[in-house]
């Protein structure tokens, strides 16, 4: 009988740059429509500051995230090249290297030192970078996914909070964006620690808290610049 098992570690480059861009998005645009909005602005100032905030935001972290990111592939490939020269000018020590990682895990010598062998001979490279540099093909670094991912996101969260601003009644819009910014903030936490598979109360917790304090603090400086004559 075969043992399926699901894991969901393969998910962790995208899911970490999605759930932080649909969280910003929301959070960000929520935040600047709420303090446009405590200062007295009109439904229109308040749509064209939030559409601006979507654009620039979207923009923000798709570069952010592909700058990082990028920096972080390229270490990568400096490791990996570094590890290809020392296997073409000193293989015998980098088997005994590897051998010794597995003798630290709890290997016998003898046997560490078949696997170390025979890993090598069918893979040098790979396994040096899975075993002593930690870079593996799920955990490596996408620039462009990251970006993408990102600036996606990104836009369907900031876009959120301005589809309220058109429904909203003017009277009550700041506390229409909050409130309803603050429950698409609890979905999407839950939904995101659903789908990495940790605790959807703690996760929608977290973030909910962040949310209300960035809308909070933005709403306190908006009414310093109260624009109503």
């Amino acid at each position: 009988m075969r043992h399926l098992e699901q894991h969901r570690t393969h998910r962790i480059g995208w899911l970490r740059a999605a759930v932080l861009g649909a969280n910003d998005g929301i959070i960000s645009t929520a935040s600047l429509v709420v303090g446009v909005a405590a200062a007295s602005a009109t439904r229109e100032s308040v749509l064209v500051a939030g559409v601006a905030g979507l654009v620039a935001g979207a923009m923000s972290m798709a570069t952010g995230e592909y700058v990082s990111v990028s920096s972080q592939a390229d270490t990568e490939a400096a490791d990996l090249a570094r590890e290809q020269e020392e296997l073409n000018t000193d293989a015998l020590f980098e088997h005994q290297e590897l051998t010794a990682i597995y003798v630290q895990r709890g290997v016998e010598p003898d046997l560490a030192a078949k696997v170390a062998e025979q890993l090598m001979a069918r893979d040098a490279l790979g396994t040096h970078a899975r075993e002593e540099l930690g870079i593996s093909e799920t955990m490596s670094a996408n620039p462009i996914q990251a970006a993408l991912a990102s600036a996606a996101t990104f836009t369907v969260g900031a876009a959120l909070p301005l589809l309220v601003i058109l429904v909203a009644p003017a009277t009550y819009l700041s506390w229409t964006v909050s409130i309803t910014s603050l429950l698409f903030l609890a979905a999407l936490g839950g939904l995101a620690a659903y789908v990495g598979g940790s605790s959807v109360l703690k996760a929608a917790a977290r973030v909910t808290f962040w949310g209300v304090l960035a809308m909070a603090l933005s709403a306190v400086v908006g009414t310093f610049f109260n624009v109503t004559p």
